[in-house]
């Protein structure tokens, strides 16, 4: 699981965006068990107390799950995992948003740009299809 560590966000914050990117992509399953505290520290070479915050975080917002004596597990709830998925969307749509008003697109315009782009992105689609 390697990151890439950014310098202006806290490690424990994007440890857990890749965790709930690898659960929201499939990549980490409902009800997989995750790496210890000591795995994970070890591979990222980084503090296990960051770790821990990590893990602690994310069962308080319930994405993961303990099992006394067993370790810690991606929830079932397949509800919450689809609210992470709308979560991670509305944060890529805002940021996707605030640029194009940085760059002083207006909102009709935005529009146009995202259904043009979704056009392109079916025609392709069907290219690669009938490939």
């Amino acid at each position: 699981m390697p990151i890439d560590f950014d310098n202006n966000l806290p490690i424990y914050l994007q440890i857990m965006q890749h965790i709930k990117r690898q659960i929201v992509t499939g990549t980490l399953q409902a009800g997989d068990k995750i790496p210890s505290v000591r795995e994970l520290a070890a591979e990222l070479q980084i503090n296990p107390n960051t770790v821990q915050r990590t893990f602690q975080e994310l069962e308080r917002e319930e994405v993961v799950e303990t099992k006394r004596g067993l370790g810690r597990y991606v929830t079932s709830e397949e509800r919450k995992i689809m609210l992470i998925k709308k979560e991670m969307a509305g944060e890529l749509l805002d940021r996707f948003l605030t640029g194009m008003q940085e760059l002083g697109i207006e909102e009709q315009d935005i529009v146009s740009i995202v259904t043009d782009a979704l056009a392109e992105g079916s025609q392709k689609k069907g290219e690669q299809t009938h490939e």
